[in-house]
């Protein structure tokens, strides 16, 4: 998981000049799961000790980095002091901060026995290693004996690969060279960090190391709170702008196919956004679930005014959730503070939020219906949008229906979730389809898109729904959009649509081309709420310019369909035009 979340990061968001690689923990961890370990992290706080020998060989010199540090220089000014280091000590191979607590003193209460260290100790938050020295200096089964003295008396470390650095450094002085201070300013419950610092200008790189993180309690802490926060709102996108002065960086296909597009085609704007890749975060919350056999993930996408609906989404769906957001870096900040605060999502861990941060001028409704459908990790997938709330227990619906029969009548088959509308804010949801039949004779209800897009959900057949007591199937129309239950392996949505138009028209057509069978479900549905129109209606309904592109993109998807497919797709150009 971790993998994939930091590969598809770094991925898509694509830095110049900035490259990266994954080393397997596991093939280390068993190097240091003897080490009684009672720090919070674990046998991974150890890891650091393995380092020479985990990394390739041609690696001679590494920058080691606690992820809970907040840089407020250019880093090249730390690699900088490798130099000084070997220039000071032609034997030192781990550049290190002294720690700024009393905890190698053993002062903080009584009775506290610490490992052994060199006076103050060392924090190994920060660390310049020279690979080579270390290699050479037999490392690996210099740290371990070390380690298995120690533990003899000490039974277990307490601040993981800290205390054995520390006690190695205590046996083998040579080895350390000690950074300036502001290389480290440690923020921990005891820190004497203060010392390091006169002015804003002095500071480096700032260490959150108390288990409390931005809660600790310190000398200056709201200070370098707001510094922290302030960061995190900035725009990520602003990295992936080249430098002047640095040379040149590794192609990029994407620059290459934007710099083949014409500028002066009314329709720039669409073909440049079907090319981006945004920069996406998966999983920006803990996720854990084991699906079950035949189970189905409600797919879905929204933005920062949609937020609202996601805890009566919940009471909804109790079943997995894939979610894409599509926030600025931060909207993402105030997602976070809204997820961590209510109790109705600190209770699902099986909702997996993938955040795609903004860039461009439209919605990438298609971008975002494909992250969050590749990330399902059950069977089979609901494709729905935020604004619908399902049926009450449609999940259990699902299940029993998709747990019926062998898995290879299911697999080519789009099960119809019949869509309705009401433009009442407040609702008395209708606990059955009896009762929605009812708020319909009352015109509270209507089939979707009714007033103004009938064609969209025409081929439902809502007339027959009202009475059907067994699912039958329909055929693809022209403009049909349904909202579909399919097995995870269908076909991806077509990034080309993006804003207002044609986003499910497109997917539906290319799923009629493949052969699939469109069974409408009598005892399902789902609801639309209201909520104001989004910005790409409102371009869509003010430019005409934008509905020509809709109308070219169409065609040219049409196109696409007939070479692919061949004569069985000439409907779909005659439909259109029919």
């Amino acid at each position: 998981m971790a993998t994939l979340i930091l590969k598809t990061l770094f991925d898509t968001w694509n830095v110049p000049k900035v490259d990266f690689s994954f080393y397997s923990a596991e093939a280390v961890t068993n190097q240091v799961s003897w080490i009684p370990n009672k720090h919070y992290s674990g046998v991974y706080g150890l890891l650091k000790l393995t380092l020479p020998l985990a990394l390739p060989h041609d690696i001679s010199k590494v920058i080691v980095l606690d992820t809970d540090m907040t840089l407020v220089t250019d880093i090249a000014e730390l690699w900088n002091q490798f130099s000084v280091m070997q220039n000071d000590n032609k034997k030192a191979a781990i550049g290190l901060v002294e720690n700024q607590s009393e905890w190698y003193l053993g002062k903080l209460w009584k009775g506290q026995r610490p490992w052994p260290a060199l006076g103050r100790g060392f924090n190994t938050g920060v660390i310049l290693l020279d690979l080579e020295r270390l290699r050479d200096f037999n490392w690996a089964d210099t740290w371990r004996h070390v380690a298995e003295s120690s533990l003899s008396t000490l039974l277990s470390t307490q601040l993981a690969d800290q205390d054995i650095f520390n006690a190695v450094i205590k046996q083998h002085p040579s080895l350390v060279f000690t950074l300036p201070c502001a290389w480290n300013v440690q923020l921990s419950d005891n820190t004497q960090s203060e010392k390091c610092y006169i002015e804003v200008s002095d500071l480096k790189i700032i260490h959150w190391n108390s288990p409390k993180k931005l809660k600790v309690k310190n000398k200056h802490v709201e200070f370098f709170r707001n510094l922290y926060l302030t960061f995190l709102e900035y725009d990520g996108n602003l990295l992936r702008r080249e430098l002047f002065g640095c040379g040149a960086s590794k192609s990029n296909p994407v620059e290459e196919q934007l710099n083949l597009l014409d500028e002066e085609d009314e329709c720039f704007e669409f073909r440049r956004e079907r090319l981006l890749i945004h920069r996406t975060h998966l999983y920006y919350l803990h996720y854990d679930y084991t699906p079950a056999e035949s189970d189905v993930t409600l797919v879905a996408h929204m933005s920062m005014d949609r937020l609202q609906v996601l805890e009566t989404m919940c009471k909804h769906w109790e079943g997995p959730m894939s979610l894409a957001l599509y926030l600025s870096d931060s909207e993402a900040q105030q997602f976070l503070r809204y997820a961590l605060s209510s109790a109705a999502l600190l209770a699902r861990k099986n909702i997996g939020y993938h955040i795609v941060f903004k860039e461009g001028q439209f919605y990438p409704i298609n971008y975002l219906r494909n992250v969050a459908m590749r990330q399902a990790t059950t069977a089979y997938v609901f494709v729905a949008d935020a604004d619908f709330l399902p049926m009450l227990d449609l999940y259990g619906y699902l299940r029993k229906l998709l747990s019926t029969g062998a898995a290879s009548e299911h697999a080519k088959k789009a099960y119809i979730i019949p869509a309705f509308e009401t433009q009442r804010y407040r609702l008395d949801f209708p606990g059955s389809k009896s009762e929605l039949l009812s708020l319909l004779d009352l015109g509270i209800l209507y089939t979707f898109r009714y007033h103004v897009w009938p064609k969209g959900h025409a081929a439902t057949d809502f007339s027959r729904w009202k009475s059907a007591t067994k699912p039958y199937t329909v055929q693809w129309e022209s403009d049909f959009e349904p909202y579909v239950v399919v097995h995870r392996d269908v076909t991806d949505f077509d990034q080309r649509f993006v804003g207002f138009g044609w986003n499910k028209v497109s997917h539906a057509m290319a799923l009629d081309a493949q052969g699939y069978e469109f069974v409408v479900l009598p005892n399902a549905f789902m609801i639309h709420m209201p909520h104001a129109p989004s910005f790409d209606i409102a371009k869509f309904r003010s430019s005409s310019s934008y509905r020509r592109c809709l109308k070219t993109l169409k065609t040219e998807f049409q196109q696409d369909l007939s070479r692919k497919y061949g004569v069985k797709a000439l409907k779909y150009m005659s439909g259109e035009n029919s």
